[in-house]
């Protein structure tokens, strides 16, 4: 058996056990603290033990990071979240809070996202890898204990936790990802997607994600969902990517279409590359995904002997819309 092949049995067998636990937990209804996910001795702290720092870090001459900390003076280990598109790092803030009884919690927004900065193109690419680059020097400058951290990343934060990974194998004990596109595989990919990933239609798809600003805020969050299952964002998270969405050079939507238009060669890499991902994976996707179908999550724990949790009746923002299982992910990623 080759080297690789014996990762991936060994990362089947590791899983394995996990994910009957977890199956079985769920099928007998286990129920998670309220409101969060916090246990009853926390909830009666004051949120301000509790209080989400907000501030910034440079991480060269062309980019600083607007980041949130949650600190706790002995924790039991570190967590950082990575947000996708639209987001900025709000979107973390009421889970930060709900772990922040048993761990030092950090998020931060992209290069082109929220308060960041956001470099003209010639200066930054804002391509996966280069967003890995980023991760690395966060890490590295907020001084975080990589032994005991646990890396939860989403749509556009999760190819870069990854391709991170590959490089350096102790840059995290256990890195959770969902709903995105780690290979290049177009079907699986919602229309407006593909045509950031081709030719002329590339600046068409960004102009028109410039002009539905309003309803890209207002409704991707739930798009796709049957009514019963639509749900809405908190007004403070919904604020702040408006306000941020034309901050400095670039917009948000700008930003994300420079993402998309190296995103091809990037997943080319990364998938030529998977024996070297040795740190343990959780996969984390919504069943009704509609910008990136399940189907992508499935291959990708296929490929990597992962262990995979589809969610029923959850879209594209699982975090957002069932925030207890997010807090129980990256619970029990340190147990």
């Amino acid at each position: 058996m080759s080297n690789s092949s014996e990762k991936t049995s060994l990362r089947r067998r590791r899983h394995s056990g996990v994910a009957i636990a977890i199956a079985a937990t769920m099928a007998l209804g286990a129920s998670v603290p309220d409101p969060l996910g916090v246990p009853a001795h926390a909830q009666a702290l004051s949120e301000l033990e509790w209080k989400a720092d907000i501030g910034f870090l440079e991480i060269d001459k062309d980019i600083t990071l607007r980041r949130m900390v949650v600190h706790n003076a002995n924790p039991r280990g570190t967590v950082l979240f990575l947000h996708g598109f639209p987001e900025t790092l709000y979107a973390w803030k009421d889970i930060a809070l709900a772990l922040a009884d048993d761990y030092e919690v950090h998020a931060f927004d992209w290069p082109g996202f929220g308060l960041s900065s956001r470099p003209t193109v010639d200066r930054f690419s804002y391509a996966p890898r280069d967003y890995a680059r980023v991760l690395n020097d966060y890490i590295r400058k907020a001084g975080i204990d990589t032994s005991k951290l646990t890396i939860y990343a989403t749509d556009i934060g999760a190819l870069p936790a990854l391709l991170l990974a590959q490089d350096k194998p102790g840059i995290a004990t256990t890195i959770i990802v969902g709903d995105f596109a780690p290979f290049d595989r177009p079907h699986y990919m919602y229309e407006s997607l593909q045509s950031l990933k081709t030719g002329p239609s590339m600046s068409q798809a960004r102009e028109q994600l410039n002009r539905n600003r309003d309803d890209i805020l207002e409704n991707a969050f739930r798009r796709g969902l049957p009514k019963e299952e639509q749900f809405d964002v908190p007004r403070e998270f919904k604020d702040d990517m408006s306000r941020a969405w034309g901050y400095g050079a670039i917009t948000t939507a700008d930003a994300f279409s420079h993402y998309y238009a190296r995103f091809t060669r990037d997943q080319h890499h990364f998938e030529s590359h998977l024996e070297r991902l040795e740190i343990p994976v959780k996969i984390v996707w919504g069943e009704k995904d509609l910008y990136i179908k399940k189907e992508m999550g499935i291959e990708l724990a296929d490929r990597i002997g992962a262990q995979l949790t589809v969610l029923p009746g959850v879209g594209h923002y699982p975090h957002l819309q069932n925030p207890k299982q997010a807090i129980e992910e990256v619970r029990g990623a340190f147990r």
